[in-house]
């Protein structure tokens, strides 16, 4: 069944409790999810949301301001260990039998990854769940038998492989003991949010993939709360971009990679319903795992009202971009393109507003570097965040997006709200997004790119028609309104399901 054909739930008095999973976004962070999860609970205030959000470390202060019907709780992975979780003495994670249960299950997880079995993984992930709510993993994963068992685990299962010389497995590289070493402290903070207690809650709402579906599993197997998974790009799809790039030891980088897999497949097996932003990550939501009867497409929505239509555009040939600076957002790409347009228009400017967050300072350097040496300087600014985010789509003619990984880019329906026409790369649910309302061009492209852009600035007729298009396609397809109503109806579908599953 459709969401939008589900009759929805009468009221009752008492509010619907969702348990939210985040990672790395909402509260923590501005742009992207976290857009779309404030306007989820703000849209939706007749619901209770308790927050978990992962982050990298622990955070001082929320970049967003929560509302009433909001609670979070910090799931940090790195910073002091858990040692008292969910009020548990540290005492009781000492115990030599405990230590023992716990490695036990951590040697079962070690093998599945290794022989890449997800319901073997997803089994050992759920004894670890289950310890996790006894006591602390870490003095367990944290010790010199958790690396020797790592060592030991991962060569043995390297050396049987290629014995078996299995053509269509992925090889497995036999570590060395810095490798070993690296993964083992790599997962005992990956396996952390083990020991945080599940919210009590009638569904759970994982807003991606990988840790925020790890802590949705984790509440689904210690309280028996469904969960849906929204996702807006595809978790693996971006880990796999990442690591490719990532100055990383090989049998490391191929350990963590197949954890990313295996707990992704395990979500998708596990999750009520499975809501994709775009068709796209369909294709890749089922290959891993997701049965076709609960994947259901829901649009990422604005406001229009927000985002109205701009009456003017610059009198000058000007570039907007907006988003994070970030190395999937391809900005290198977009530079080398803008040289390009430059030959053509020597007037054009490249404006590039969005904050850089944390971690990414190195690659916003590289970036000016790159401008710099094609000399740029004075063509291309760099202008961080804006108080107004519809100042930075009127100050172009046009819209770019190069983006290698999206899911269904806010930047790009905001932009085509106001009529801007965008150019915008070929990856995930973008062509969705944009339809014939603006160019498409191929990922990487900087000659592609070049062209397009230089198509739309240089026909002002081109550019309003489309324009026109982009605006009348988001008032049909990708508004706020449109996108709350179907999580509205989402919640109450995913625990009939569940319910209805437990009584067969």
């Amino acid at each position: 069944m459709r969401l939008f054909d589900t009759p929805l739930p009468l009221r009752s008095e008492a509010q619907p409790r969702v348990a939210l999973y985040t990672e790395g976004t909402y509260p923590q962070a501005h742009g992207g999810v976290s857009v779309w999860v404030d306007q989820l609970v703000r849209g939706l205030p007749d619901h209770q949301f308790e927050v978990q959000a992962i982050s990298g470390l622990p955070y001082s202060r929320a970049a967003l301001e929560t509302p009433a019907n909001v609670r979070v709780e910090q799931i940090p992975l790195w910073g002091p260990p858990p040692g008292n979780a969910g009020g548990r003495l540290w005492l009781q994670s000492q115990q030599r039998s405990f230590q023992n249960r716990v490695l036990d299950a951590y040697e079962h997880l070690l093998t599945a990854m290794c022989l890449m079995d997800t319901q073997y993984f997803a089994q050992a992930l759920r004894r670890l769940s289950h310890l996790g709510t006894q006591g602390s993993l870490t003095p367990a994963l944290d010790s010199a038998r958790a690396a020797q068992m790592t060592l030991q685990v991962w060569d043995a299962q390297a050396v049987a492989l290629a014995a078996q010389r299995e053509r269509l497995s992925p090889r497995l590289p036999r570590p060395s003991v810095s490798e070993a070493l690296d993964v083992q402290v790599w997962l005992e903070h990956a396996l952390r949010p083990l020991c945080s207690t599940p919210p009590e809650a009638d569904v759970g709402h994982a807003v991606s993939n990988g840790f925020a579906a790890l802590l949705a599993l984790h509440g689904y197997w210690q309280n028996g709360t469904p969960f849906i998974l929204t996702e807006h790009g595809i978790y693996l799809r971006e880990r796999y971009i990442e690591f490719r790039r990532a100055n990383l030891a090989p049998g490391y980088k191929t350990m963590l990679l197949r954890f990313y897999r295996l707990l992704c497949s395990a979500a998708y097996l596990d999750a009520a319903l499975v809501l994709p932003g775009s068709h796209y990550n369909r294709r890749w939501e089922e290959k891993l795992g997701a049965a076709p009867e609960k994947v259901q497409c829901v649009y990422n929505g604005i406001d229009p009202s927000i985002f109205p239509p701009a009456e003017t555009e610059p009198a000058e040939p000007v570039v907007s971009w907006v988003g994070r600076v970030d190395p999937l957002k391809d900005l290198e790409t977009l530079i080398r393109a803008f040289d390009l347009v430059r030959r053509r228009r020597p007037e054009a400017k490249l404006r590039l507003f969005g904050g850089t967050p944390a971690g990414n300072e190195g690659y916003e350097q590289h970036c000016r570097q790159v401008a710099a040496g094609l000399n740029l300087d004075r063509h291309v600014t760099f202008e961080g965040r804006v108080a107004d985010i519809t100042d930075a789509y009127r100050a172009g003619q046009v819209v770019a997006l190069t983006s290698v990984s999206e899911g269904f880019p806010y930047t790009v329906i905001e932009a085509m709200a106001m009529g801007r026409p965008p150019v915008a790369t070929r990856v995930g649910g973008v062509p969705e997004a944009v339809g014939d309302a603006g160019l498409i061009v191929r990922p990487r492209d900087a000659m592609g790119v070049a062209s397009a852009l230089t198509k739309l600035l240089d026909d002002g007729e081109l550019r309003h028609r489309l324009g026109h298009a982009a605006r009348e396609r988001v008032m049909n397809l990708f508004t706020l309104e449109g996108c709350l109503e179907a999580y509205r109806r989402a919640y109450p579908v995913a625990r009939a399901a569940r319910l209805e599953q437990r009584s067969l």
